[in-house]
């Protein structure tokens, strides 16, 4: 019996950052790909990880990640690919976010960026705190220091809902972070699109979303 819904919340409630990664690598002259590259070289311990983690700031995040990248033939400053990472809510998942907590407790996942109080942070969050303000528990990696994949931040999730893994539906866009999850007894669902993801829902739970 499904008790919980789970969300990532970059790719899943918003528009996927791929894309804009994508725009910026043409934009540049950019390898296709190459930021997701950076990103999965090392990824226990790379600048990304650790910045999720909070183990860094944000202007120490932006050094660590240019030796990265210029270790792998493009440098590309951290500060640049921060810029990326506000996608656009998607109206459709908001929509069934809000259905499906009239019957379910909801939760986030999200590996992210700790906040800080700059003028231009502020304005990339500030559109989406009614949407984060509507799930019942929000788990942000870096305030528990754990990020996607470990094992151990789906856990946590399921205990703050008081849910067994095996009683939530998790959705993510990334199969690398769907995998523990799966493994842990969860039923997952990999989102291409909203409107895929809303279909693979309402399969899932046998309740209207649209």
């Amino acid at each position: 019996m499904i008790n919980a819904v789970i969300f990532d919340f970059g790719g899943v409630i918003t528009s996927s950052p791929f894309q804009a990664f994508t725009r910026y690598e043409g934009d540049n002259g950019l390898p296709r790909d190459f930021i997701r590259t950076v990103n999965s070289t090392n990824p226990d311990d790379n600048a990304w990880a650790k910045l999720e983690n909070s183990d860094v700031s944000r202007d120490e995040f932006s050094g660590l990640f240019a030796e990265e990248s210029r270790a792998l033939g493009h440098e590309v400053q951290g500060a640049d690919v921060l810029a990326l990472l506000s996608g656009e809510l998607r109206p459709e998942m908001v929509n069934a976010l809000s259905i499906i907590g009239q019957h379910y407790k909801t939760g986030c996942i999200t590996n992210n960026v700790r906040r800080d109080n700059t003028s231009q942070v502020e304005a990339i969050t500030a559109p989406f705190e009614k949407v984060m303000g509507s799930f019942d528990v929000v788990i942000e990696s870096s305030i528990v220091g754990i990020r996607k994949p470990n094992p151990e931040i789906y856990k946590l999730a399921c205990r703050q809902l008081e849910v067994e893994p095996a009683q939530a539906v998790f959705l993510d866009d990334l199969g690398i972070n769907l995998k523990p999850a799966r493994a842990l007894g969860m039923h997952t669902i990999k989102v291409t699109s909203g409107d895929q993801a809303i279909a693979e829902l309402e399969n899932a739970l046998g309740l209207p979303l649209s």
